[in-house]
This record gives structure tokens, sequence and C-alpha cells, in this order.
């Protein structure tokens, strides 16, 4: 099978970790019969640089005609960056803003798994974290609160914001056929995550989700508040498979979910249109810190591409190998600096992503 995809270093440490899973692409491709060609493209800093903008309109193009995209991490320090002196339409970030409406983006999966091999960094009590979990957040990206109308006025000499909250039933029912759909990929479990007791828009939003949820008669689903989800989240994290939630409630349980995998250099994320096209990025930041020194960690780059592989390629086999490798890396003792633990063996970027390699 041939697919096209396009390439997004970034900037800071982007470029480190985007060459280490083209390196475990490049060794799929290889092991199964496969072409991958890779379309190396400009967005974020390194833009700017380049365009004199974060994001160009022939990098947009570029991404529709390819059959997915993999992403490395966007931006600089804030503080000393001259991209950060430029006006908010023109910083790095507002690329990547751009990049998921012209591509239409509105589906955001966030793995959360607790590696046993790394359930020492988990914060919660050991009984809980003995059991490791696996789940997926799949958020809704490009409506509710954070793109209602929104204004800020004196109202009888009383400074009033308002924000306004809005969903329709057709962006509900395709975020939740998403869900199910990926449901079936992994566990055939969805949990629905809404504040029906309280918002109008979660109460339509169950009310979907209970008619796309009618087409699945393989998943079991259930409902599930806002407020009993994060506490349920730190309570039992095991009971999760794919958790389906809408904009700013996704916003903070996939941050919440993060946090208790010990680290964020282990999570990948996609987002995702209609069609099963998606952009493929780590969690983490850029890290502008440690970028061109060797030693940020490249396995949720990895784990992207692995999501690319199993969600836009329906190469599922392929997807179970990288991951197999990852976990067998781990089980081998090797760590990048951020996972470093006594008795292991600290290895660079490079040396990690050979190791993933070998293992494959």
């Amino acid at each position: 099978m041939t697919k096209n995809i396009a390439v997004i270093k970034g900037d800071g440490i982007g470029p480190e970790i985007v060459t280490e899973a083209i390196k475990v692409l490049d060794r799929i491709a290889e092991k199964y019969g496969h072409t991958f060609y890779y379309e190396q493209l400009l967005m974020g800093g390194c833009s700017i640089d380049a365009n004199g903008v974060p994001l160009t309109d022939e990098t947009i193009e570029r991404c529709k005609a390819s059959d997915a995209v993999l992403m490395g991490s966007i931006g600089g320090n804030t503080s000393t960056s001259p991209w950060y002196k430029l006006p908010p339409q023109l910083r790095p970030e507002a690329g990547l803003l751009a990049l998921r409406k012209a591509l239409g983006l509105f589906a955001n999966l966030r793995p959360c798994v607790l590696f046993p091999q790394l359930s020492g960094a988990c914060p919660l009590k050991e009984e809980i974290s003995a059991k490791g979990f696996d789940m997926l957040i799949m958020r809704e990206l490009t409506g509710g609160l954070y793109f209602g109308e929104r204004r800020t006025e004196e109202i009888n000499g009383v400074i009033t914001a308002v924000d306004t909250l809005k969903y329709d039933e057709n962006e509900i029912r395709r975020i939740a056929v998403k869900a199910f759909d990926v449901a079936m990929k992994r566990n055939k479990k969805v949990t629905s995550v809404d504040k029906a007791n309280v918002l109008d828009t979660s109460r339509l939003w169950r009310k979907v989700v209970e008619e796309v949820a009618k087409d699945y008669p393989e998943v079991k689903y259930e409902h599930m508040l806002v407020d009993n989800c994060a506490m349920q989240l730190v309570k039992d994290p095991a009971q999760f498979d794919v958790m389906v939630t809408e904009n700013m409630f996704g916003d903070i349980l996939s941050d919440e979910a993060s946090m208790i995998t010990g680290s964020i250099g282990m999570l990948a994320s996609a987002s995702m249109n209609e069609s099963k096209f998606g952009l493929y990025e780590p969690s983490g930041g850029s890290a502008p810190d440690i970028a061109g020194q060797n030693k940020a960690n490249p396995i949720a780059t990895i784990l992207s591409a692995a999501m690319m592989l199993r969600y836009s390629f329906d190469m599922t086999a392929e997807a179970d190998a990288v991951e197999a490798a990852v976990n067998k890396v781990l089980d081998a003792g090797y760590r990048t600096g951020d996972i470093m633990s006594e008795g292991m063996r600290l290895v660079s970027c490079s040396e990690m992503g050979d190791k993933i390699v070998e293992f494959i």
C-alpha cells in the first residue's frame, strides 16, 4: 500500500522527534511491504522565519492533498522568542488553529495510557496505579464555548462578560459516530460525559449519543456527569475505554488524565475530520530548553504515528507492532531523561528511535 504523508517537523524539539517517528514508519514499510512518501512542510515559528506567517496557503493545500499529516511541536519560548512579539494572529500557534479549521479537524483523540513499566511515576495510590489503564479521550474540537459568541460590556455600570455555549445535533452526531467507530477498534465501551442535569446543550448531547448508540449494538455505552467523571479519573481510571465529550470538558479532563500517566512525553494525539484523514502529533510542547540536544523523548510522536497507521490507514497489525516495540523497549530498561529512574539505562532521542526500530 502506498500513502502520502505531509510532514510538519515544526519548532524546538519537533525536528528531532519527528525524525525518529519517520525511522519507525520506514521500518514498518519495509516489514509489511508498504511505501510511504513524505513531503516536508513548514508551519509555526519556522514558517514565520521563512515566510513571514505561521501557515501558508500552499502548506494547507499540500496537507489537503496528503493521506495524513505527521507533526512535531509548534512554538518556542513565549518570554524570549521574537515570534511572541508579533500580533496573536501571526504567532506560531495561530498556524495550528488555522490548519485545524482548514482541514475540518473536529475530533481530538488523546490516548492516556499508564505503561506498567512507568507505574512508579503515576501520582495515584499504588493499589490504583497497579491495575494500569488505557483510555482514549475524544474531545469535540471546533464547537462549544470556545467558539461561541462572546462579548464584554458595561451594563448598569457593571462590567459584564458573556460566553455562549452552543452545539447543534449534527456537531454532536459526528463526534459520537467517531467515538463509537474508534471503540469498535478498542474494547467496545463508550463513556459519554456531559452536564445534563444543568445544561440544555448536554441534554441534547445525551439524546444524540443515545441515537447513535443504536447503530453500534456491540458497543457498551454509559453517560456520566462531568464532575463525577473528574472524580472517577483519579478513583478508578481503569474503568474507561473511550470517553467522548464536548470541547471545554474535554480540554480539562484530558489534562487531568495526562497528569495521572506520569509523563506527557509518552502521550500521543490525533485530530481527525469526518473521513479517515487526521493530523497526528505528540501532546507535549516544543521544549525549546532542550531543542537540538538529542535529549527529547520521541515515544509520543512514534505512538502518534502508530495512531495514524491504525485510524487513517487501517493498518492494525502495523500499529500493533509499533506499540509492542515501545513496550519491549521499556521492558528492556531503556529510558530518555524525562522517564529515567534508578537502575534504568539512559538513552538519547535518536537511540530511543533506533531501539524501537530494532524491536519491530
